[in-house]
């Protein structure tokens, strides 16, 4: 079938299984086609600063790279999975590192430990892992960039999430604050896991 005005066909690439063994598969689709549309900033989770020093390696010069790190305390009170050596040395080289709250977690996941019931975040964050976990982390991450500004919500970038380490997913998408989560608009899928678990 013919290009037409009515549709545009995409490459999306689909993983056999999620997981870290895709990382540098999915920054290098993502390095592409942040190359093709000339978007200019990429969100990504980064726990202990790896998936950002792959991003470093494998992305062009002037593409913008935003790590989103766990809340402190996500593990262990008080502790904060990205060490404060590699935060600095991430920033050194220009990538912006944010640590906040977790948008699908916070006071909701607070709730639920406390009195084991379940707020709206959470079966937001529920119904996005219908579509793997980096789907949901994806768009995670891309609201707590939003929240600290280090995206505006008036252009597309690319964001990247993973399930447990390294990343498995990346997705086109129109920014929004946490606020306005429903604003948020997911335009293109780059990559994803078929296999979920």
């Amino acid at each position: 079938m013919e290009p037409s005005a009515l549709f545009r066909e995409i490459p999306c690439r689909y993983f056999t299984q999620p997981g870290p063994a895709n990382s540098s598969a999915v920054l290098a689709a993502v390095n592409r086609r942040a190359k093709e549309l000339g978007l200019q900033k990429v969100v990504l989770a980064t726990n202990t600063g790896g998936t950002a020093y792959e991003a470093l390696r494998l992305f062009d010069p002037g593409l913008k790279i935003i790590a989103v790190t766990h809340e402190t305390g996500f593990r262990e009170a008080n502790g904060q999975e990205l060490p404060e050596a590699e935060r600095r040395a991430l920033q050194g080289k220009g990538v912006a590192v944010v640590t906040a709250a977790h948008a699908f977690g916070g006071v909701g996941r607070a709730i639920r430990n406390a009195f084991g019931t379940y707020q709206a975040n959470e079966l937001i964050a529920a119904t996005f892992r219908l579509f793997g976990q980096g789907m949901k982390v994806a768009v995670e991450v891309t609201l707590m960039a939003a929240d600290a500004g280090q995206v505006r919500t008036d252009e597309d970038i690319i964001a990247v999430g993973g399930s447990g380490r390294g990343a498995d997913t990346a997705l086109v998408l129109r920014p929004a604050t946490s606020s306005h989560l429903f604003d948020l608009q997911v335009k293109e899928v780059i990559c994803k896991p078929v296999n979920l678990k």
